[in-house]
């Protein structure tokens, strides 16, 4: 069978599928050592008040209204309404219903937006999506319809204390061209936990602003929710923002739930896009979630419960990792939000796609480093090949027994 150019591009191995792949089946596999995907950690205090929620939610009529109704392409419109009042009553945002909406997951709507905004315009021109310090989010490599879609910039490595590091956006290198269609960071960023300062956030947003083109923020394990994120920031948002937000890092992933905060003009655009491939986004997060965004508890349960528990869980296996791998064979990114660690063993005698390879047959799954620098022009650049993802939030004896493996390997290395 014959694939169009869209089913070829779609079809072909990807880093995401891998990743999924490998989740998969390692969710078939008791005996696997799951530090690869992306599924956040199954917090006891939080399990519990979802259930309660849900039962509340039941027993009111609620979910089972959202079960049996279409929303509109721009999603749950009590739902939306709350957020807009949060936003306004907690940070002064100038926003309405109007300002949001929900889509399937906030994966699809990183697509959406990034052929809404970049690729190839009727005029011939062509435009990319620009990410200014790359490593960055796995899911966005293969979600440009256009070929060669983004460009991204090596970031500037701050040295730290005790074997960490930390990247900065190298603003003196940051060349954006009449070609970018968009300036898109994640914060924090998926995969190695870093958090743009405020100061960073303010200096992208007006170099997008002079440029005419917006900045998209993708929040998914950001500030005021999830708030799975370690250091003092601002929550960011104007009418050049496209601020992307979800309700998986709460802990919620099968809800399938994105948020999307931007100018009318842009969530009408998205809107449209929802009715022609969705019909309407899923309304049952929503429901679930209404009350806890109209009473303010979501922000509550993120800065008491979620927070710390990640804060915890990621400066255990920080010592747990320099303990069994000691600096400078191991360099640890600065943990500051996000459920990952990120690894740099400088100097590595094998790529991180090897190193994948040999952990897989021990058992261990993590993530290959290099799918996590679309767009970067230089292929050669050694340290893209040097690192590796590992998830931090599982069950504490996996954690162990995935840095027990990790160890071995490297010292056979």
């Amino acid at each position: 069978m014959q694939f169009s150019q869209f089913g070829e591009k779609f079809t072909r191995l990807a880093g995401i599928s891998q990743l999924m792949d490998d989740l998969n089946e390692g969710l078939k596999n008791p005996e696997a050592i799951m530090l690869g995907g992306g599924n956040p950690a199954a917090i006891p205090q939080m399990v519990e008040l979802f259930r309660q929620e849900t039962q509340q939610r039941l027993d009111d009529g609620a979910l089972l209204q959202a079960m049996l109704n279409y929303d509109g392409p721009q999603g749950h419109d009590g739902f939306r309404q709350a957020l807009a009042g949060l936003f306004r009553r907690e940070y002064g945002w100038n926003i309405t219903a109007d300002n949001i909406a929900l889509t399937n997951g906030s994966q699809s709507a990183f697509f959406n937006l990034f052929n809404l905004l970049a690729g190839d315009y009727a005029d011939g021109k062509k435009k990319k999506v620009l990410f200014p310090l790359a490593p960055e989010y796995i899911g966005y490599a293969d979600g440009g319809l256009a070929e060669d879609q983004f460009v991204a910039c090596k970031p500037h490595i701050d040295f730290l204390e005790n074997g960490l590091f930390k990247y900065r956006v190298d603003f003196d290198a940051l060349e954006v061209g009449d070609d970018i269609g968009m300036i898109c960071v994640s914060r924090p960023t998926n995969p190695t936990g870093n958090v743009l300062t405020d100061e960073e956030i303010i200096k992208l947003d007006e170099i997008a602003q002079a440029k005419n083109i917006p900045l998209i923020i993708d929040n998914a394990y950001g500030t005021p929710f999830p708030h799975i994120i370690f250091s003092e920031v601002n929550p960011f948002w104007n009418h050049n923002t496209i601020l992307c937000m979800s309700l998986s890092k709460l802990g919620l992933p099968g809800l399938r739930c994105g948020i999307v905060i931007a100018d009318q003009k842009i969530i009408q655009a998205l809107s449209n896009i929802s009715g022609i491939i969705n019909l309407a986004p899923s309304g049952i997060g929503p429901a679930l979630m209404q009350r806890w965004v109209e009473s303010g508890d979501i922000l509550k349960h993120s800065a008491d419960i979620i927070a710390p528990f990640y804060q915890q869980k990621a400066e255990q296996a920080v010592h747990w990792l320099q303990e069994a791998i000691p600096a400078p064979k191991l360099r640890i990114h600065k943990p500051e939000g996000a459920l990952f660690l990120w690894l740099w063993f400088e100097g590595l005698s094998v790529s991180s796609q090897e190193l994948y390879e040999r952990l897989k047959q021990h058992g261990l799954i993590i993530v290959p480093g290099h799918y996590f620098f679309p767009g970067l022009p230089d292929k050669n650049w050694r340290h893209q090949y040097e690192c590796i993802r590992l998830n931090y939030a599982q069950p504490e004896e996996k954690v162990k027994q995935g840095i027990a493996i990790l160890q071995q390997v490297i010292n056979a290395l």
